[in-house]
């Protein structure tokens, strides 16, 4: 069945121009796209900035990428946005953007995996950090697959963020989440003290997902994986558990 596609115009270009307001996406970065059913995407065009956006522009394409309908040609990334469609059923949008905080992360090499806010874990676990890859190439796409099953958001090495949802709002939503969540500990690893949740504080949260329709699997590291059984680390801990994250990353 057929999603109705003048509704997903109209909510695909409201995110797209508070993405730009809220300057997670300069000048033409970032795409989003929704399902229309089981063989079409629509998807946000090439070239154009989504803050911008006409509804006309938009276009479709079948599961190849191939366009079936529309004027313009897709964004270079479609095939990331093909390949959450093939991996999960669920999946009826994905958004791709570069907020700031977020992407200064993906940047540094350093996952957001850690339990920090239970929002964040409720709503998402730990966000991964995906290897590097050319944007518009298989090497960057293909890679994706291997966590589209296990987590609606991703970070991708030194290019910004991805998540995906039920429906356009939600997976704009979830980017808003997951930017809100890089500000603060951010700021808090400034402060120079995190304090993480413990394992039992992560389990009653996990909990809580059924509760709220959440069915995400994924979990996240709390503070009993990352630094022994004080929640309350210290800057100089903090600092040691980041080059501790990046120079393994470099040795593989």
């Amino acid at each position: 069945m057929s999603a109705n596609i003048y509704t997903l115009k109209q909510e695909i270009i409201e995110v797209g121009k508070r993405m730009y307001d809220s300057g997670f996406v300069a000048a033409n970065d970032g795409n989003i796209s929704a399902r229309l059913d089981e063989d079409r995407i629509l998807i946000t065009p090439t070239g154009v900035s989504k803050g911008f956006m006409k509804a006309e522009e938009l276009c479709i394409v079948d599961l190849d990428g191939q366009v079936v309908s529309g004027t313009t040609r897709p964004s270079s990334e479609v095939f990331m946005h093909l390949e959450a469609y093939k991996t999960r059923d669920d999946v009826k949008s994905v958004c791709h953007a570069h907020p700031p905080y977020a992407t200064a992360f993906a940047v540094a090499g350093v996952a957001l995996d850690k339990c920090v806010l239970p929002e964040v874990v409720v709503t998402m676990g730990e966000i991964p950090l995906v290897e590097y890859g050319t944007p518009g190439t298989e090497e960057f796409y293909k890679p994706l697959a291997k966590y589209f099953p296990f987590h609606d958001a991703l970070l991708l090495s030194n290019h910004g963020a991805l998540t995906v949802g039920k429906n356009v709002i939600g997976s704009y939503y979830k980017m808003e989440t997951l930017e809100h969540f890089a500000k603060i500990y951010s700021i808090a690893l400034q402060i120079g003290k995190v304090n993480y949740l413990n394992k039992d504080q992560v389990s009653k949260l996990i909990d809580l997902r059924e509760k709220f329709g959440v069915t995400t699997g994924a979990s996240c590291k709390s503070c009993e994986n990352i630094g022994g059984n004080n929640s309350d680390l210290s800057k100089a801990d903090l600092i040691q558990e980041i080059v501790k994250e990046v120079t393994e990353k470099l040795k593989k």
